[in-house]
């Protein structure tokens, strides 16, 4: 017989966050900082407006790009907040997340060979997405001396002749690192001096800590040439409500489009109603969250640092990442060992690119209850591995 699977999808790998969850469901008293899900639920505004939709009977299709209104919304909402300007009408679509607005971004853009310069470590969907698009990835490995930003000296020296995209993945998972101004004016230069493109993932631009985030896109000269990934997921906590979006130049959005009418249809209904809601009256909610998240995060960070876990301060997202190089472990080794002793999850860095390795990816996205018992948990492991 014929082997039945592509040769291409055999060699990518499954995600390795997904690995350590599995696991931990299946053990009673686990607690799991892994997944990167906000533990708050969606706000009551957001739920209620969906509900309300579904008792008016909108139960039906929306256009391929999503609805209007929607549109409309958050065509204001990124103006007041970003400085961005998007034509709800040729620049937005509405997608099934934002991983399906990262997928169909590089097949709208990539031909076959191209390079897509992705820095890592980032999240798991952009290098596979790449193979997927028949793209060629190119990874810049990120040093935490330089708080895992990327360079504008880095990039240059990855930049060949098949360069064709640059992903830009701040505020970071796993990291938190962030990008500012001056940071991303830079990278602006060698983008537009070598006429590539950009894929800006936003997906925390609401989750900063002690700067406003700014956005690539709102540089001079960059609107032209960057695809705006962003959704509702950690902001506006729906991460099951499956709602992203994706601005774009008109010609690119209108490829992205034509893939997303064959593959998807239109982004759930119900979702794109609560989403209104959200961008229009929900800042109040987001910042109480955001609050909460601050806190957490100085707390993890002060309690790794006191356990003699070396861990640059993270300011964006709700990850820190912390190295257990002193441990003499690999990632992987001290992730399996710290939840068969301790039931306590994590991610090894590794899942995010090989540079993550000799470092943890620990969400601050659960309750301030669980972070403290998983914390003293790590601490007792930590002190094991002395003796």
């Amino acid at each position: 017989m014929k082997n039945p699977v592509s040769d291409k999808i055999s060699k990518i790998k499954p995600s390795g966050i997904r690995k350590f969850f599995d696991i931990v469901n299946t053990m009673d008293d686990a607690i799991s900082l892994g997944v990167g899900e906000p533990d708050f639920e969606t706000p009551w505004r957001i739920r209620d407006e969906a509900i309300y939709s579904l008792e008016q009977g909108r139960t039906f299709y929306t256009s391929n790009a999503g609805l209007m209104d929607l549109k409309i919304a958050l065509s204001d909402y990124l103006d007041r907040k970003y400085d961005l300007h998007y034509d709800p009408k040729t620049e937005m679509m509405m997608t099934v997340g934002g991983s399906e607005a990262i997928d169909i971004g590089l097949r709208a853009m990539l031909d076959p060979g191209d390079e897509v310069i992705i820095p890592q470590p980032s999240y798991v969907s952009y290098e596979p997405c790449t193979i997927l698009a028949n793209g060629v990835p190119v990874i810049i490995n990120l040093k935490e001396s330089d708080e895992f930003r990327l360079t504008a000296r880095e990039l240059e020296n990855a930049i060949t002749p098949k360069t064709k995209v640059l992903i830009l993945p701040f505020p970071n998972n796993p990291t938190g690192a962030i990008m500012e101004r001056e940071d991303l004016e830079a990278i602006a230069e060698v983008i537009r001096e070598h006429d590539i493109y950009v894929m800006t993932d936003e997906i925390y631009s609401e989750l900063t800590y002690q700067t406003d985030h700014v956005s690539i896109a709102s540089l001079p000269g960059m609107k032209e040439r960057t695809v705006y990934i962003n959704g509702f997921s950690k902001a506006f906590a729906m991460t099951g409500w499956r709602l992203g979006y994706a601005c774009a130049p008109a010609p690119i959005l209108k490829q992205m489009l034509k893939i997303h009418q064959f593959a998807i249809m239109c982004a759930p209904t119900t979702s794109q109603y609560a989403g209104i809601e959200a961008v229009k009256h929900c800042d109040r909610e987001v910042e109480d969250m955001k609050m909460q998240y601050n806190e957490r995060r100085i707390y993890v960070l002060e309690r790794l640092r006191d356990m003699g876990l070396s861990c640059f301060e993270p300011y964006g997202a709700f990850y820190v990442f912390p190295s257990i190089k002193s441990t003499g472990m690999s990632s992987d080794e001290f992730a399996t060992a710290l939840l068969n002793t301790e039931k306590v999850a994590v991610v090894p860095g590794t899942a995010f690119g090989d540079c993550g390795e000799g470092f943890i990816r620990i969400s601050y996205a659960y309750s301030m209850e669980n972070l403290k018992i998983a914390l003293n948990r790590i601490e007792k492991f930590i002190k094991s591995l002395a003796k």
